[in-house]
């Protein structure tokens, strides 16, 4: 019966991809690229013309540029523009506001830059991103924080006119700064405010001893607080 046959053709079983040969995914990137007549494929083409969903190559290679890069085809656009140190300093930003890890649904603007997609086109997942921006982080963890020492000593005048050599950089960098925040729990060491329990509070890291008057940029002389107590605080410090 003619019922019968579309009810038969309805409830069919589509093909298991996922053990798909890397060599089938690669040949069918690159005929969608001669499809197009362009030398590279972003994910939105690719999902649109492409026989496989997007994310098994992504998972299958690491990221859609590592498979721009298998298939010999060019990086798209997105990736070459973006840097993986403005992704992560977003990333610290996003982070920092809400005093925690961000949640997938929560990267979007006006609280992060650039969306989860590009996030996960770049790393394969945002899981993978978040994995190595921890990974980022904790790389440079050092007490003495190398990211901050200067090649070239800094010499300043005390009042005496006696040359003062200076181990560190007045500047804090993103790396250290994150380290820190982290180290604190994303709370005012002043006043305990902390934005993962009040919305809108704003965190700095601090020389605890200022940098102007001796004190050194490495963790042991740094503490978080929050935007008003830092405000407060100017260039005195408990002796």
């Amino acid at each position: 019966m003619p019922f019968t046959d579309d009810i038969e053709n309805l409830f069919v079983l589509s093909d298991y991809k996922r053990n798909t040969p890397d060599e089938d995914l690669i040949a069918d990137v690159k005929k969608v690229a001669i499809q197009l007549e362009k030398n590279t494929v972003t994910i939105a083409e690719y999902e649109l013309y492409g026989t496989f969903h997007p994310s098994t190559l992504q998972r299958r290679f690491g990221s859609w540029f590592k498979v721009m890069e298998v298939c010999n085809l060019d990086a798209s656009r997105s990736c070459l523009n973006i840097s993986e140190e403005k992704l992560f300093s977003n990333l610290e930003k996003v982070w920092t506001s809400l005093g925690r890890q961000p949640k997938y649904c929560e990267m979007r603007k006006p609280l992060s830059e650039y969306s989860v997609g590009t996030y996960e086109k770049r790393f394969g997942s945002f899981r993978s991103a978040l994995k190595q921006f921890v990974e980022y982080v904790s790389s440079g963890i050092e007490n003495k924080s190398k990211d901050n020492e200067s090649n070239c000593k800094v010499k300043k005048l005390s009042k005496e006119n006696k040359e003062v050599v200076r181990k560190t950089k007045r500047n804090i960098s993103d790396r250290l700064r994150f380290q820190i925040l982290m180290r604190d729990g994303f709370t005012c060491k002043t006043c305990g405010r902390s934005p993962v329990t009040e919305l809108g509070v704003k965190l700095h890291v601090d020389h605890i001893i200022p940098w102007s008057k001796g004190g050194e940029t490495i963790a042991d002389n740094l503490e978080t607080k929050c935007e008003q107590c830092n405000l407060g605080k100017g260039n005195a410090f408990d002796c």
